[in-house]
């Protein structure tokens, strides 16, 4: 078994369980690569210094099995770039905050270890959404891809976008608003439910378009399906905004035109046998959790 683990930062009284996951991993027989930050981690664990380091330029071996993020859904959103089209599975272990992604609990690390060593879980395909300019393809890069969702905001100021809206060609709406989130299934439980979108199951293919402070209280958020063009076409006051994919962010000019479709490819994450999306909604968002059941 040839896994990579990848972090950015883990707290203090979360780095013995960092260790426990090295030891686990040498216990399999596992053959391990590892990013910088997790190296330094375990050198108080290796009995010799590992030279198996890798950054975000490397090249993924064809014969690695998987990818475990340590950290939290951040961090696993961090990762999306390094493993891109690769098919390469991914397992979030929860060392961060709410964890709908990373949710397998670090009491976990030996019953996730021993899953993966007997191939004993599913895989979990999930879309992405992809965004590049209609005039140019340099303004967003070759990671212009978003697991969550992408959003395009406001920068430097108080006033208002204005974010004429069209799918396949047919207008849809201005958005008078801070912003606007153009989200997966995925990312229907991230930026988008904190500004009213509904949840998505993560195998429907849909994306949900959600206004941010809009200016015109009728306007609600919307649910398309993902085989659409969604074209935006910026309209403010100020000369440049943000558009945000996951966590990487670059600035655009004002009236630039987005042209926003599902990508080309999926992400896999690892789902364990105890685990499936709706156990992990009901536990994250606290459902049920009334006197009366």
């Amino acid at each position: 078994m040839k896994v990579a683990l990848f972090g950015k930062s883990v707290k203090p009284d979360s780095i013995s369980f960092v260790k426990e996951l090295i030891n686990q991993l040498k216990i399999a027989n596992a053959d391990i690569y590892y990013n910088p930050y997790i190296k330094d981690i375990a050198e108080d664990v290796l009995v010799e210094k590992s030279n198996k380091v890798f950054d975000m330029t490397w090249e993924i071996p064809k014969d690695l099995d998987f990818l475990i993020s340590i950290g939290g859904d951040g961090t696993l959103l961090d990762t999306i770039p390094l493993v891109r089209n690769s098919n390469l599975p991914i397992l979030g272990i929860n060392a961060g905050r709410l964890g709908f992604l990373a949710n397998t609990a670090q009491e976990e690390i030996s019953y996730a270890v021993k899953s993966l060593n007997k191939k004993s879980y599913k895989i979990d395909e999930r879309s992405l959404i992809e965004v590049h300019s209609a005039n140019s393809s340099s303004h967003f890069g070759s990671s212009n891809y978003a697991l969550n969702e992408i959003t395009i905001h406001k920068k430097d100021s108080s006033s208002m976008l204005a974010l004429h809206a069209y799918i396949n060609d047919d207008f849809l709406n201005t958005y008078w608003a801070d912003g606007l989130i153009v989200a997966t299934p995925t990312g229907s439980t991230a930026y988008s439910l904190s500004c009213g979108g509904p949840i998505l199951s993560p195998s429907s293919d849909n994306f949900v378009i959600t206004p941010i402070a809009p200016h015109n209280l009728n306007l609600r958020p919307m649910v398309v399906n993902d085989n659409v063009t969604i074209k935006l076409r910026l309209d403010s006051r100020e000369e440049q905004c943000l558009v945000a994919m996951d966590s990487r962010s670059v600035s655009i000019e004002n009236e630039l035109e987005m042209i926003l479709k599902r990508a080309d490819f999926n992400i896999k994450l690892i789902e364990l046998p105890n685990q499936n999306f709706f156990k992990t909604i009901r536990n994250k968002l606290f459902w049920g959790k009334d006197v009366r059941n």
